[in-house]
C-alpha cells in the first residue's frame, strides 16, 4: 500500500446533528477518502473524484464539510498547522487542497 497522500487523526467526524466519533481519522490514500472511528472502522469511503469538499459559510476555520456518497459530513479537524515536529491535526484548509489535489492527480 502506499503512502497516504493525507492524514489527520483526532478528528471530531459527524453527520448531521450527531457525532459519530470525536477522535476519527480521515485519510486520502490510492484515490480514496476514507473517514475512520478512533478504532480504525470505516464511517464511509468514495473514490476522490466523487468527494465534493467544502467549508461552511459560516463557522469557525477549523471546520469542513464532505459529501461523500450523497451523506454530507462534518469535521473538525485543527485550527492550524501544528509546529514542525509537533503532534497535532492539519488544518481543513490543507484537507480541501488535499482532496482537490487528489481528483485532479486521479482525474
Amino acid at each position: 500500500m502506499a503512502e497516504p497522500e493525507f492524514t489527520a487523526t483526532g478528528v471530531r467526524i459527524g453527520k448531521r446533528m450527531r457525532s459519530l466519533t470525536r477522535a476519527g481519522q480521515v485519510r486520502i490514500s490510492d484515490g480514496r477518502l476514507e473517514l475512520l472511528t478512533s478504532y480504525g472502522s470505516e464511517i464511509d469511503s468514495a473514490p476522490v473524484q466523487a468527494v465534493r469538499a467544502s467549508k461552511p459559510w459560516f463557522g469557525p476555520d477549523d471546520r469542513a464539510l464532505a459529501d461523500v456518497n450523497g451523506t454530507r459530513y462534518s469535521l473538525t479537524l485543527g485550527e492550524r498547522e501544528p509546529a514542525p515536529g509537533q503532534p497535532g491535526p492539519p488544518s481543513a484548509r490543507r484537507f480541501i487542497e488535499a482532496v482537490r489535489r487528489a481528483a485532479e492527480h486521479r482525474g
